[in-house]
């Protein structure tokens, strides 16, 4: 029968035989709207071909951007959230914990690792926004502290990547002790004469943003990333007043003197290896410094 057929222009296809295109084959820019397929977006590093907007991208990725060859050693990947405080909102936190590890493969919100960066060695901490917002826990905290130690016992240059809603509700007064354990541990580096890059993604805010994302010798953003300590619904409704256009993102926050510089994805593996380059008396082991 004719009826259910699409015969204009030539066109009869069932609808039963229509071909559906694969998910994951195209990317649209929630930007401009650009269409691109994802081979092509990968291959701009997760940026618009034509309005340069960084879409979100987890540790997989800025790790397989900066180390060589994706070659790279993780640290503490194994450890997970306990339930300090035996929290329940509309499930218990174990639940919520041991979901979002099936659902994203992580064991928490941070991924941390060593590995070489255009042949010079870097340790790198790097939050994943899709474990619980990028919350920073118990786990974050002491795994970047962690990697802090090992930065500064092998004298190698730390690179903090943020991307964090702020401190975990579910570990309450436990999540916010990271914020002074982190700045503590990165005073000691400070000391140790071991350069500290933070690089703060969109979003960075709350806690982290209060503490070690802004605690760098250089602090960098990509592009466009948003950068707070509350968000513009809550400070607009708190002092009453409309909000400076484009408040909170990195070209304003950069503006106002709280970046070092903004820097594209796509040259950020070589920005890092010339700032490190440019620091590299610093990391000089001290045994053999004056020789």
């Amino acid at each position: 029968m004719a009826w259910f057929k699409r015969q204009e222009k030539g066109i009869i296809t069932p609808t039963e035989e229509k071909k559906e295109t694969p998910d994951g084959l195209w990317y649209k820019c929630p930007e401009c709207g650009t269409v691109a397929d994802m081979g092509e977006h990968r291959r701009m590093l997760y940026t618009c071909a034509k309005c340069n907007y960084h879409d979100r991208i987890d540790s997989a990725e800025y790790f397989e951007i900066l180390f060589d060859g994706n070659q790279f050693t993780e640290l503490d990947a194994d450890l997970s959230s306990g339930d300090p405080l035996h929290f329940v909102d509309t499930k218990a936190y174990p639940q919520r914990i041991a979901a979002t590890q099936r659902s994203t493969g992580l064991k928490d919100a941070v991924r941390t690792a060593h590995g070489p960066m255009n042949g010079q060695e870097l340790v790198v901490a790097c939050m994943d926004f899709r474990f619980i917002g990028g919350s920073m826990g118990s786990v974050v905290g002491e795994k970047i502290a962690r990697a802090i130690d090992y930065a500064r016992r092998n004298r190698v240059p730390f690179l903090m990547i943020s991307k964090s809603g702020g401190a975990r509700m579910m570990e309450a007064g436990y999540s916010l002790m990271q914020m002074a354990k982190t700045s503590a541990k990165l005073a000691l580096l400070a000391e140790a004469g071991i350069p500290y890059i933070s690089l703060l993604t969109d979003p960075t805010t709350g806690g982290v943003t209060a503490s070690y994302a802004m605690l760098g010798d250089f602090n960098i953003s990509e592009p466009g990333a948003l950068i707070g300590f509350a968000g513009p619904r809550v400070i607009k409704e708190t002092i009453g007043k409309d909000l400076p256009k484009g408040f909170q993102s990195a070209e304003f926050v950069l503006e106002h003197g709280f970046l070092d510089f903004i820097v594209d994805r796509k040259q950020l593996k070589q920005k890092l290896t010339d700032l490190l380059q440019m620091l590299r008396p610093a990391t000089v082991p001290a045994e053999t410094a004056g020789q």
